[in-house]
């Protein structure tokens, strides 16, 4: 094919070197319009804009016999984009000037589609139009393509109008010299060039449109997955935000539908620094923009605004201060599961009609659902949260000599109650510190904590021992019939010669550990069987000693089985993390450990309940 394309070129050049020196010369080229045709339609499907193609078509045209300038014509709707043309003896084409126009005015003619007139653009079938007229005659022409035609002595104007795109139009016209007839031959000729650019102009556009699909499809697999890899609401809202500016307009706004059914302000952003603070005033306060919000909060699609359209708002020419580089506004609504959940606004400075709507109300839909998803999240999660608390007592006891801590960490993701638990109990004689964890989550494992805290405690305010608190939790969870096993560790601290004395059991229960004052740190092994798998079973108690700055350390094993990014567990690091965690005010010995897990932890997650009792010097 490029070889062919050569040889096209040559022949021109050939041609462009005999032109108008003889009839022969005309007739010769004339014979080679199947090449010259076909090298044109070579030509097409390589071109990426059609007006390298055009210069081409204008000296195929202008060779053949009896034209003087080829004139090519095209229009935006009414208004004419620009004037082209190609006379003997010029070796490129030439923007006619301006200046050079009988009139300013838009060029004449039919609408686009109409047949006849100077303002082309074909028949409704989208077939080209041929008409000839007498350039010094004629007053429906476009008044710049009559000055080009007149001043290269063209007596007769063969004109061709046909439709490029949507509101796209364009005129070829060659200009004959005085005595040449616009005949049949001529005609078809120009049809068939005509075609030709119709049709190469179809092929760039298509891939002009399927490149801009697979940008938008792009930008959207891009939006989609910045905006599901967040589940906060307000950071959701701000990543639309970023997002879209300026990747596709220079100012976004954000409404999300609030009480009373009205729509709050929820984010914006805009390309320029200085005018955040306008555009987030402007989406709080201005009423125009209020109005349009609800209008479009009711309709299925989304709808563009410019020009005119803006009148009487805060944007376009008529507006004051930032608004008035705003040259369109659109809008759209952002559903999600059959809900209307607020707009979503994009400001921007072009008004030349190059929104993708379909982008945009893409774009909202995905972006409604990610904030649907973060809203109905945090809902879930405060709840779950809040049920949590109602397992958990909601203050530790006061027992003179000793500082208690807790500390829970509900897991990042986890939207079902947990079954870790802890509690303390003043006894008789003491305290009695009780931790736990039944396996799984969610309702079951709810009312599972429930009831294992609470008969635990109400045994221990009783006088039982551990190891007897225990056995009888044990027999309560088998008459239940529960699927789910629990673990559990007690400690009841008596007042001893030298500080207090802790009797701990355990039952499948990560081992307790005992932080000593001088920071050594040691673990009370209390092994038994899980709770609610066999009936039989008995739990020893185990005494430990603990003086003035001993610490003892109950925790679940979320804390443990915290994993960093290299998958080394915390459990390794755990003895070290107690010893740290034991410095300073010991009311919030819990809080440190459990913060320096979840530094730890990168993997692993799990809900983690910690409690320390630290006696106090002189006790």
């Amino acid at each position: 094919m490029p070889g062919r394309i050569q040889e096209w070129d040559h022949t021109v050049r050939a041609g462009e070197q005999g032109h108008g020196a003889s009839g022969a010369s005309g007739a010769a080229k004339a014979d080679d319009w199947a090449a010259d045709l076909h090298a044109l339609w070579c030509a097409a499907v390589e071109v990426l804009d059609v007006t390298a193609l055009a210069d081409r078509l204008y000296r195929v045209l202008r060779d053949q016999p009896g034209v003087v300038t080829v004139v090519g014509a095209r229009w935006n709707g009414d208004r004419i984009r620009y004037v082209r043309y190609l006379s003997a003896g010029d070796a490129a084409p030439s923007i006619a000037d301006p200046t050079d126009r009988e009139s300013t005015d838009p060029a004449p003619g039919p609408a686009p589609g109409a047949s006849g007139g100077g303002g082309g653009g074909g028949t409704p079938n989208g077939r080209p139009v041929l008409r000839a007229y007498d350039p010094a005659r004629d007053t429906t022409a476009d008044p710049r393509t009559l000055g080009v035609l007149r001043a290269a002595g063209a007596a007769t104007a063969l004109e061709c109008g046909f439709a490029l795109d949507t509101g796209d139009r364009a005129t070829l016209t060659v200009g004959l010299s005085p005595g040449v007839d616009a005949d049949a031959t001529l005609r078809a000729r120009l049809v068939q060039v005509c075609e030709v650019l119709v049709a190469s102009n179809r092929r760039i556009l298509e891939e002009h449109r399927h490149e801009r699909r697979q940008v938008s499809d792009a930008f959207l697999a891009e939006a989609s997955l910045q905006m599901d890899s967040n589940l906060d609401v307000q950071e959701t809202l701000g990543r639309v935000a970023r997002l879209a500016v300026p990747a596709l307009a220079e100012g976004c706004m954000i409404h999300l539908s609030g009480p009373g059914d009205r729509l709050v302000p929820s984010a914006s952003a805009h390309v320029a620094a200085v005018e955040q603070a306008w555009i987030a005033d402007t989406a709080r306060h201005d009423p125009w923009l209020a109005d349009l919000l609800g209008v479009v909060r009711r309709r299925r699609d989304g709808v563009v605004l410019g020009g005119p359209e803006l009148a009487g708002g805060p944007f376009g020419v008529g507006a004051r201060g930032a608004g008035r580089s705003v040259g369109a506004v659109s809008v759209s609504p952002l559903r999600a599961r059959g809900r209307v959940l607020g707009t979503i606004t994009f400001l921007y400075r072009r008004d030349d009609g190059t929104v993708d709507v379909r982008l945009l109300d893409d774009l909202a839909d995905r972006a409604a659902l990610a904030i649907d998803t973060s809203t109905l999240y945090e809902q879930r999660r405060s709840h779950v949260q809040s049920l949590q608390r109602h397992l958990l007592p909601q203050a530790l006891p006061e027992v003179d000599g000793l500082r208690l801590s807790a500390s829970y960490e509900v897991s990042d993701g986890m939207l079902d109650v947990g079954g870790d638990f802890y509690d303390a109990v003043v006894t008789a004689d003491g305290v009695a510190l009780i931790i736990g964890d039944v396996c799984g989550r969610g309702a079951e494992a709810a009312a599972l904590t429930g009831l294992a805290r609470h008969t635990l405690r109400t045994l221990l305010e009783d006088g039982a021992d551990p190891g007897s608190a225990l056995s009888r939790l044990n027999r309560s969870l088998i008459r239940e019939g529960t699927s789910r096993f629990v673990t559990a560790a007690v400690a009841v601290l008596r007042r001893g010669p030298a500080g207090y004395v802790a009797s701990v059991a355990g039952a499948g229960h990560p081992y307790p550990l005992v932080r000593r004052s001088n920071g050594t740190v040691e673990e009370v092994r209390v092994a038994g069987m899980l709770l609610g798998v066999t009936p039989s079973v008995t739990y020893a108690a185990v005494d430990v000693a603990l003086g003035p700055g001993d610490g003892l350390v109950l925790f679940t094993d979320g804390l443990t089985e915290a994993r960093n990014a290299e998958g080394a567990f915390f459990e390794g690091f755990l003895a070290d993390a107690v010893a740290r965690s034991g410095e300073g005010d010991p009311g919030a010995s819990a809080a440190r450990l459990t913060a320096e897990a979840k530094r730890f932890r990168t993997s692993g997650a799990d809900d983690t309940a910690v409690l320390t009792a630290r006696v106090e010097e002189g006790a």
